[in-house]
């Protein structure tokens, strides 16, 4: 399976709290939400097509807990709810021992290894949505095959990044970009290694 990483992000590439602000997730950040005012149906669209396609979703546990209490109470929504759902859950836990959502596995200990058994399985899919920190790590890790970011065009001036200040760098190819009416744009990149320099 490919690793795909797809993530609402700023213009500043903060990807942190786009749906609003929560405390007991983001305790101090104030500025959460910045992703509503350019909501469309064709943005929407967008993002749901890409929960709809994959095999599995790999998830860290705070976004895996929130996403089963929100998500997980509209499993029958025929959208976002039904899409994640009705597919295998793989959620990135040290503390979390056994998931009440359904089709939802626990990984553990050594997750490089696990993600590298996960991908040598034959086709689709592996998507992470949310989960900021797995997805620095994925990428860190050099197990991330492609990334799609839906960039909203606002600058935030602080929050968490999907990119470090410092880490690797890495190659990227345009494999798809999208324009909506509201300024939003959905780019898929692949993962190509390391960049040239001139």
């Amino acid at each position: 399976m490919k690793l795909t990483i797809s993530l609402q992000v700023t213009l500043d590439g903060v990807a942190q709290a786009n749906g609003g602000n929560n405390e007991e997730m983001d305790p101090g950040f104030t500025r959460g939400g910045w992703a509503m005012p350019f909501g469309d149906e064709q943005g929407v669209q967008y993002i749901l097509d890409t929960w709809r396609r994959p095999e599995a979703f790999l998830l860290g546990r705070k976004t895996f807990e929130m996403f089963d209490t929100y998500w997980g109470a509209r499993s029958g929504d025929g959208g976002f709810g039904q899409a994640i759902s009705s597919k295998p859950k793989y959620v990135v836990s040290d503390t979390l021992a056994v998931p009440g959502w359904e089709h939802s596995t626990v990984i553990s200990g050594d997750v490089a290894t696990a993600v590298r058994e996960l991908k040598a399985r034959q086709g689709g899919e592996l998507l992470v949505v949310g989960s900021v920190t797995l997805a620095r790590w994925l990428l860190e890790q050099e197990l991330v095959d492609e990334l799609n970011l839906v960039q909203f065009p606002v600058v935030v001036g602080n929050g968490e990044r999907l990119f470090p200040q410092n880490g690797l760098d890495f190659g990227l190819q345009l494999l798809d970009s999208e324009v909506f009416a509201t300024g939003v744009v959905g780019l898929t990149y692949r993962v190509a290694g390391r960049p040239e320099y001139a």
